[in-house]
């Protein structure tokens, strides 16, 4: 099974912690040269600096705020006209917490601005650069919440939901010039972002984190919850040449929680 990504560039949005750090790693460990993104100019020296320990890479990093599409598709259009990518991990931090009827239009648009058009605009920069190579991976990390809407995730709902049926019409596009469009399903994954739920769901119940999170934990059949590393192995399968003949799926990486087939 070829999984080798020498001579590959990798574009990997929200990589300063969690699972786009895990997939920035992944990718460098099968070969690929890796560009992080992310707000944090901090964070991001010391993920590069973590990656090129110990290997031949010239991994970089752009500092860019999805909040502002405008700056991306700008900044973007320019870096990778000079710097072209062959992947491109779309990944951002979701929207924040709470019903949706309470939900005003601006956290709507927002949550489009920072996922749907800076997946959009990240991809038409890219596709030049994929074009030339003839190798082209796009790949979405969003949420479970595709298949089943998580409680209290009003607006991220209808947010991934938007991003899954973007990727489903883009990769039937993309499939005739032999490149795919994939979404990666994380479960419930020991992040920052998890810790934040757990701690705003405990506040508003007024019971603590630990029974939150065991109650989380006893809706995943494993058990458990999931790791960054493992969601970044299966990013990074779908990312490498022997996933060519997938495309369009959206795949749950959730140790079996969802109750669809």
């Amino acid at each position: 099974m070829n999984t080798n990504l020498t001579g590959k560039h990798a574009l990997v949005c929200g990589a300063s912690r969690g699972i786009g750090q895990a997939t920035a790693e992944l990718l460098a460990e099968m070969g690929a040269t890796v560009t992080v993104v992310a707000r944090n100019k901090e964070r991001l020296e010391e993920v590069v600096e973590s990656l090129s320990r110990n290997r031949n890479q010239q991994h970089q990093f752009v500092v860019s705020d999805f909040s502002k599409p405008d700056e991306v598709k700008e900044r973007f259009a320019a870096w990778l006209e000079a710097t072209p990518a062959e992947i491109l991990i779309n990944n951002s931090g979701g929207p924040p917490p709470g019903p949706i009827a309470d939900a005003d239009g601006e956290a709507f648009l927002a949550g489009m601005r920072a996922h749907l058009l800076c997946n959009q605009y990240l991809t038409q920069a890219a596709l030049p650069g994929m074009r030339a190579a003839g190798y082209g991976r796009i790949i979405n990390i969003i949420s479970t919440s595709v298949y089943e809407p998580i409680p209290g995730l009003g607006v991220s709902n209808t947010v991934r939901s938007a991003v899954a049926a973007w990727a489903k019409t883009m990769a039937g596009e993309l499939a005739p010039e032999g490149f795919t469009v994939n979404n990666v399903l994380p479960g419930f994954t020991a992040t920052d972002r998890l810790t934040s739920l757990i701690s705003g769901r405990a506040e508003k119940s007024g019971r603590s984190e630990e029974e939150i999170a065991a109650e989380m934990r006893g809706s995943v059949p494993m058990g458990r919850f999931g790791e960054a590393r493992e969601i970044a192995n299966a990013i990074a399968f779908l990312a490498s040449p022997a996933a060519a003949y997938i495309t369009g799926v959206s795949l749950a990486v959730d140790g079996g929680r969802l109750k669809r087939l």
